[in-house]
């Protein structure tokens, strides 16, 4: 299975914010929309993403006021981003690796959706499911041949 796959079952939907937002407003966002991240997006090109963990390491425990900071100083840039080509195992590498949750596809230099760990945990097993079945059914006779 390789991401492709991934977002044409959940969508390609990118939730974002611009840099100049203030954290509180993204946090608003993040949490009005039930995920733990936003791409952060100036004149459609990704410059960062905003995480809860963000949140947490550099406001909350650093002492600063989430109304008073902007997204562009505690976002995390430089971020990793993989192909609609790539497969589940390489993202699975990065997210492992890299110790996150989220990452950007990115194809053209243009952003094409965003894959969670959640998501390539659940394209995971539903390939297993299949493939369970398809062994059951091959072991019972039930198998078409």
């Amino acid at each position: 299975m390789i991401v492709k796959d991934i977002l044409r079952n959940k969508g390609n939907k990118v939730y974002s914010v611009h840099p100049d937002a203030t954290v509180y407003d993204a946090i608003k966002k993040m949490s009005e929309l039930n995920v733990g991240s936003l791409m952060v997006m100036k004149d459609e090109q990704l410059v960062g993403i905003i995480s809860d963990r963000d949140y947490r390491d550099k406001v909350i425990l650093m002492g600063r006021a989430s109304k008073s900071t902007n997204v562009h100083e505690i976002m995390t840039s430089g971020v990793y981003c993989v192909k609609s080509t790539d497969s589940v195992q390489t993202c699975m590498a990065i997210m492992t690796d890299k110790k996150i949750r989220h990452l950007p596809v990115m194809d053209d230099e243009k952003l094409k959706g965003v894959i969670s760990i959640g998501d390539l945990v659940k394209s995971i097993i539903d390939k297993q499911k299949v493939e369970i079945n398809n062994l059951t059914n091959f072991i019972t006779g039930n198998y078409p041949g």
